[in-house]
């Protein structure tokens, strides 16, 4: 069928859902360079330098010495100054300060981002209120806004008798952070036109089953590095396949209350992270190979691909990290991988679904 046979309105409806997608894209790639910013915030212990939170007036830099002095005087009364850093000086702080500030100022601008166009499309009458998709977009602007609210409560656990934040709300803060994602991606992959459906795609072997189960074992996975990061966990144990001269090291649960071992005990968090690790990357290859003579769509194959390649290249990024003890560059580019894999597995599910009617409200 060529274009010229297609209704005008269903033309132009197409066209403004493609605009609309890549707005919610760059959104989500706006959350994963956050995402990036708040792993090196954690690397470099800079996410306690800022000790307020101010909505409206944050994004403010320091102009003078006499604001910096203020600063200074303010995280000085603060855990963190006391008993880790004691002798820091003004210049020092200066150094841990930009980072936490520009992880900050980014969230402002997502905000903007993602609020001024999605006004523009409610005047222009591309999305009315009546609409499914006004929702839909109205709930992620929802979600990121908790985002915020989110990441100050994690910090404040850190300016407290022990100047380091939680390890449950850091985890907290990262699943958020990947659900916003995995929502923006879903949506604008939902505007997007997807390509021809034949009759030979019958997905005999369930791989859209395999690629939902992969995706909920890569969330898990993702979470539970995060208790690595939160409880340092990935600066013992440098050694890979064995931990301590074992594939199943001593200790492990050997914490009171055990249940709580695979969230504060830093070898059951290690090796609940190893092993999950392992787990996901073998079944993502078993995944691949069950692809490879199924009849399935260029875009589709293409996803499952990327996806099972990035999935090597993870657990290469994950072994030099621990082996490396956690350099900064490796240490956030093991994180980043970890938010592509999630992605990337989101669009085989989607890829990978039977075909729908038109869902799209305009």
């Amino acid at each position: 069928m060529t274009n010229t046979t297609i209704p005008a309105s269903a033309r132009l409806d197409q066209k403004r859902a493609n605009w609309m997608a890549g707005w919610l894209l760059s959104v989500a790639g706006m959350v994963f360079i956050m995402v990036i910013l708040g792993g090196l915030t954690r690397l470099t212990h800079s996410g306690l330098s800022m000790v307020e939170w101010k909505l409206f007036t944050g994004w403010i830099p320091p102009f003078n010495d006499a604001d910096w002095a203020d600063l200074f005087y303010k995280y000085t009364h603060f855990p963190e100054f006391h008993k880790v850093n004691p002798d820091m000086t003004l210049e020092g702080f200066k150094g841990i300060f930009w980072l936490e500030y520009v992880h900050r100022v980014w969230g402002r601008l997502m905000g903007f981002a993602f609020f001024l166009p999605f006004a523009a499309f409610l005047i222009m009458r591309w999305v009315r209120v009546s609409d499914a998709l006004f929702w839909k977009f109205l709930g992620l602007f929802i979600l990121g806004g908790s985002q915020g609210v989110m990441g100050w409560y994690m910090v404040m656990s850190g300016l407290v008798d022990r100047p380091d934040v939680s390890q449950y709300r850091l985890v907290a803060h990262f699943a958020l952070a990947l659900l916003i994602i995995a929502a923006l991606l879903w949506v604008a992959m939902g505007l997007l036109k997807r390509e021809p459906y034949d009759n030979h795609h019958q997905d005999p072997e369930n791989l859209g089953k395999w690629a939902f189960w992969l995706f909920a074992l890569i969330a898990l996975t993702a979470l539970s590095g995060g208790f690595v990061a939160g409880t340092d966990a990935g600066f013992a144990y440098n050694t890979f396949p064995l931990m301590d001269g074992e594939l199943v090291p001593g200790g492990l649960f050997d914490h009171q209350p055990a249940w709580r071992a695979p969230f504060e005990d830093i070898t059951t968090v290690q090796f609940n992270h190893r092993t999950l690790a392992e787990l996901t990357v073998v079944l993502i290859i078993v995944f691949w190979v069950k692809s490879v003579d199924k009849h399935l769509a260029p875009r589709t194959r293409r996803a499952i691909q990327l996806f099972g390649l990035m999935a090597l290249v993870q657990v290469g990024l994950g072994i030099s990290t621990l082996l490396l003890v956690v350099p900064v560059a490796l240490a956030s580019l093991h994180q980043v991988g970890a938010v592509v894999l999630f992605s990337l597995a989101l669009w085989c599910i989607h890829e990978l679904r039977a075909p729908r009617g038109d869902a799209r409200s305009f």
